[in-house]
């Protein structure tokens, strides 16, 4: 981008552009209510706010450089070159522009000024909300060839704007202190930042986005000219793909619609989207639309080609999307986020568009594209008839179910209470320590299922697979939810599933196994916080009457020296069965006692490569990915 391209686009934003809608709230009172929580999530929250008005500039096409850096005092900047907030008094306020926008709610260039034709940060708390959760905030602003600074303390500026030089830089700079009387912590993760900066610089073609860390010393930066093209390559990049990337792009109605997509021969979809560069992990009218478009747009095109025949039912959904990895970004004047956190987008007139916009540019593709769109049918057609066999099977297992009563498997021991909320399923390894886990129970609220065995790999197996194994099958009738589209979270029989296995190799093993089933196949379990790793101890300590467990050798190696314990008092525990059921209850089952960790799902593209790459078929990238993370095992039981 031109220098002089971002100057001149730059004095369309001025002080008139910003408009107040209501004062300044206490949020300092209520932070969660904001930015969600507290805590890591929250912290990180902060810095979103101030990256995506940095994205929105460059979105306006004023900026082509954001450079992110975290400082070992523990503040973030973020600096762009656009076109600077604003310094002049606002009419309203009385007050400069910037003060306005960094001390008001509501107050942005977004509320219908021409400052911005799109814009991610659409509520307009963003900025003036990190400030108020700051414990010290500055901006330096770059405009019109000079240099001013504002600083703040949560919220509140320290003084005025003051001109402090000349420039010929342009663009802001704010740099913020988490405040610690706020948050739960206050320091920033370079592997979340980065991350997101890396999804952020495939949603916006040619701007460059730079991460630094004065703490460790790392510094990266992203540019993608591929823009969403380069994205789903990347999410690609260790699976077996059917044809290149399909790129499509078009406005309509001063809505902009930009699609890629490429078949893999996998069977998970994973399909992200995006408007106006905000990650809409709901979906909403987009992601309706592309859905739509794309069964009806394969369907038209199977039946005109003869692959479909007129007795043949038509492709569902699911069958078209099996294997797919898709990125849906909208870019829209006015933009309807459902609540704060932006994760789900309810503009109505953007379906139609998108259903429009896909249909043309990929029916085009196809009718170009003989050979891809050939092998796109064949693994469509392929799941549909996998789909029939599942739907036989799954059926077999439901009327199963229903003939003996909802019988449930005979080897579950359940627990007496019907009320999901307290109820608890410890899925525990072999039947030697499913023993144990029955003895030593609480039968009230504690069910136990006992697995034989090393469950079936899904992450290469459908629905039709997965039924026929006794294991699986056995678990998804204890769940009570059903699975595959019959699934219902709210027939779940227990709030609170517990994976069990022992600690060492092979019960790391089924432990990934189950992680694998649940992820693939269950993935609401996970996002409704139903999914929990026990964690049994590794040794008992003794000295004397006394003893100690302990789940680490770190902790082992302290409390030896603390207590002075002799060598020949720790007790190793291979297996959950060397424990008897008092021992089993007391440290792993016992809540006022045990330590569990709840597997949360934090970055769903994330946790989808590494278990395509430790889970897959492919064998060189988990061979490199064992090679790259080998020296940082702290326990390796062999």
């Amino acid at each position: 981008m031109a220098e002089g391209k971002t100057n001149n686009q730059s004095n369309s934003y001025s002080a008139d552009d910003i408009q107040v809608l209501e004062g300044l709230e206490p949020v300092r009172k209520r932070p969660g209510m904001y930015i969600g929580s507290t805590g890591e999530s929250g912290l990180h929250h902060c810095a979103w706010e101030v990256v995506d008005n940095a994205i929105d500039e460059a979105m306006a096409g004023r900026c082509n450089q954001i450079d992110v850096a975290i400082y070992k005092d523990g503040s973030l900047s973020v600096e762009d070159n656009g076109g600077g907030i604003p310094v002049e008094k606002h009419k309203q306020t009385k007050k400069s522009a910037l003060e306005t926008v960094m001390t008001i709610l509501h107050a942005g260039g977004k509320f219908g000024g021409k400052g911005y034709k799109v814009s991610g940060g659409l509520h307009g708390v963003g900025v003036s909300v990190v400030n108020a959760l700051s414990s010290s905030l500055k901006v330096d602003v770059f405009r019109d060839g000079k240099h001013y600074v504002q600083e703040y303390s949560r919220g509140k500026p320290l003084g005025e704007v003051k001109e402090i030089g000349a420039t010929d830089k342009h663009g802001t700079k704010v740099t913020f202190t988490p405040d610690k009387e706020v948050f739960e912590t206050t320091v920033f993760n370079y592997q979340t930042l980065l991350d997101r900066l890396r999804k952020q610089a495939y949603l916006t073609k040619g701007v460059t986005i730079s991460l630094s860390s004065e703490i460790t010393g790392e510094r990266q930066r992203f540019y993608f000219e591929g823009g969403l093209k380069s994205y789903v390559q990347h999410l690609n990049k260790d699976k077996e793909t059917i044809g290149s990337v399909t790129y499509l792009e078009k406005e309509i109605d001063e809505v902009y619609v930009e699609i890629a997509l490429q078949y893999t021969k996998e069977f998970q979809e994973n399909i992200f989207t995006f408007a106006n560069n905000i990650h809409t992990t709901e979906g909403g009218m987009h992601l309706t639309g592309f859905k739509s478009a794309l069964t009806r747009t394969l369907n038209n095109y199977a039946r005109s080609q003869e692959v479909l025949k007129e007795k043949d039912e038509n492709l569902t959904a699911e069958d078209v999307r099996e294997g797919l990895t898709a990125i849906v970004s909208i870019k829209v004047k006015n933009p309807q986020f459902e609540g704060q956190t932006k994760s789900k987008l309810g503009n109505p007139e953007v379906k139609g568009i998108v259903e429009t916009v896909f249909n043309e540019k990929f029916s085009q593709f196809l009718e170009e594209s003989p050979a891809s769109a050939k092998e796109i049918i064949a693994k469509a057609c392929l799941s549909a008839r996998a789909r029939i066999a599942a739907r036989a099977a799954r059926e077999t297992v439901i009327r199963k179910g229903a003939l003996e009563g909802m019988t449930l498997p005979g080897k579950l021991a359940d627990c007496s209470s019907k009320d999901p909320l307290s109820c608890e399923l410890y899925l525990v390894e072999g039947d030697s320590a499913g023993g144990s886990a029955k003895q030593g129970r609480n039968r009230e609220n504690q069910a136990i299922l006992p697995l034989r065995g090393k469950i079936l790999n899904t992450e290469e197996a459908r629905l039709d697979k997965l039924l026929s194994h006794t294991e699986i099958k056995a678990l998804i009738v204890a769940l009570g939810t059903s699975i595959g589209e019959q699934f219902d979270l709210t027939r779940l029989r227990y709030g609170r599933i517990i994976i069990m296995t022992d600690a060492d190799v092979d019960g790391a093993h089924i432990r990934t196994l189950l992680l694998t089933f649940f992820f693939r196949h269950m993935r609401h379990l996970i996002e409704n916080g139903n999914i929990y790793i026990a964690q049994p101890p590794l040794y008992r300590l003794s000295k004397g009457k006394e003893f100690w467990y302990v789940h680490s050798d770190e902790e082992k190696e302290t409390m030896c020296a603390d207590k002075q314990i002799d060598p020949q008092n720790i007790q190793r525990y291979k297996g959950l069965g060397e424990m008897n059921p008092d021992q089993l209850w007391e440290t792993t089952m016992d809540p006022a006692t045990r330590q569990m960790y709840r597997v949360t799902l934090e970055d769903a593209e994330k946790a989808d490569h590494i278990f395509t790459v430790l889970m897959g078929s492919e064998v060189p990238p988990r061979k490199k990915f064992i090679q790259t993370h080998a020296k940082s095992v702290q326990n390796l039981d062999i």
